[in-house]
């Protein structure tokens, strides 16, 4: 997920892969040229530059296989939903009709496929409804390129409107954010379309502010980040293509591991998270990176008046969990329930568990709406 805090990551990133390409290449020309005679730079350069493309191996190796890898799974049940920005929002279902509906919505960076363990174990009792951000995944961007959380609650609005009973929202990340956002905007939409709310590893304000280093990353924020960003839109393509050595040299999977995880992941949890974040381009997510800096929604949590769940790894760099814990203390009917061990990706590396905190809240809402 794509937070301030991993927007730095990528560039730590970016800067090991110039390193280990860059250095690999001149100590070979130099070699070459006679400028350094020993055979041993040679062999110098043959293993950075060698490690710039197959890093990521014995990285991956070094992990536990799990019994069951997330895959880019899709459904063969679709709609497609068009905007007035001129957007086209991919929606998808699985379970039965007949059953309550709970609609998932992902953070920035990833999509939709980021629910595979939640599409496979609550299919059983609910109607999973999951549905890619535009600009992500198989949604089309926004002509306008409007990236705000305004336009992406609305966006929820429109995707609720496809079900006729009460729903859970279910939000991530700046998922999670969006949802407080909808509550802003859609007040009526609560408790008459709304049976309750499950906010994960979420914030309720700007969430470089509640990060971890939030002081230093505050005090970066105008003068570096925000400059950052505004480069990253322009220079979108280059960064790309640096997202992709990033991942081929490895360190892609360990900032997504320090960023996500706790060390307790399984080789495919961590390869699928590294890669789902690098699909989508990065002056796209940087809008969206700039729009969460223009995020707070404090004033909104006591006005939330339904049932409200909050869930948070309590190893969670990304979003700490004393921002959880002042959303379920100000949120009138909210609990909190912390996943231990866990990080800002405990909805995959504690995907059991996980599940089975968002069938026992859903149950009792849609109870308690009946």
């Amino acid at each position: 997920m794509l937070m301030p805090l991993d927007f730095l990551f990528r560039l730590l990133s970016t800067v090991i892969t110039i390193v280990l390409l860059g250095g690999g290449a001149y100590i070979l020309y130099q070699w070459h040229e006679g400028g350094l005679v020993s055979n041993l730079w040679l062999y110098l350069s043959i293993g950075l530059l060698s490690w710039s493309f197959l890093g990521f191996l014995p990285i991956l190796l070094l992990r536990r296989r799990g019994r069951d890898e997330p895959k880019p799974m899709r459904s063969d049940r679709v709609q497609r939903l068009i905007r007035p920005d001129g957007s086209e929002i991919q929606v998808e279902f699985y379970g039965s009709e007949l059953a309550p509906p709970l609609i998932l919505t992902h953070g920035w960076g990833p999509d939709s496929t980021v629910w595979y363990y939640a599409k496979k174990q609550l299919t059983d009792q609910f109607r999973v409804i999951v549905w890619d951000l535009p600009g992500l995944g198989k949604s089309k961007k926004p002509r306008n390129k409007d990236y705000s959380l305004e336009k992406y609650a609305r966006d929820l609005e429109a995707v609720l409107g496809l079900v006729d009973e009460p729903a859970i929202l279910l939000g991530h990340s700046m998922g999670a954010m969006m949802l407080l956002t909808f509550c802003r905007l859609f007040p009526e939409q609560l408790q008459r379309k709304v049976a309750g709310l499950i906010v994960v590893d979420g914030t309720y304000t700007n969430p470089v502010k509640t990060a971890v280093l939030n002081k230093l990353l505050t005090a970066l924020q105008k003068p570096l980040l925000e400059p950052l960003l505004h480069l990253a839109i322009v220079f979108s393509p280059l960064l790309w293509l640096m997202s992709w050595l990033s991942y081929f040299n490895g360190s892609t999977l360990i900032t997504t591991e320090i960023s996500g995880f706790t060390g307790r992941e399984t080789r495919g949890q961590l390869n699928f998270s590294s890669l789902i974040g690098i699909k989508a381009p990065p002056g796209i997510l940087a809008q969206g990176v700039l729009a969460m800096l223009e995020f707070d929604e404090t004033a909104t949590l006591k006005e939330i008046s339904v049932p409200t769940l909050v869930v948070v790894g309590k190893s969670d760099i990304a979003t700490r969990p004393f921002a959880s814990q002042r959303i379920s203390a100000e949120v009138p009917r909210a609990q909190l329930s912390v996943l231990s061990p866990g990080g800002h990706m405990a909805l995959m590396e504690r995907n059991q568990e996980f599940s089975e905190i968002v069938r026992a809240f859903s149950a009792s809402c849609l109870k308690l709406k009946k």
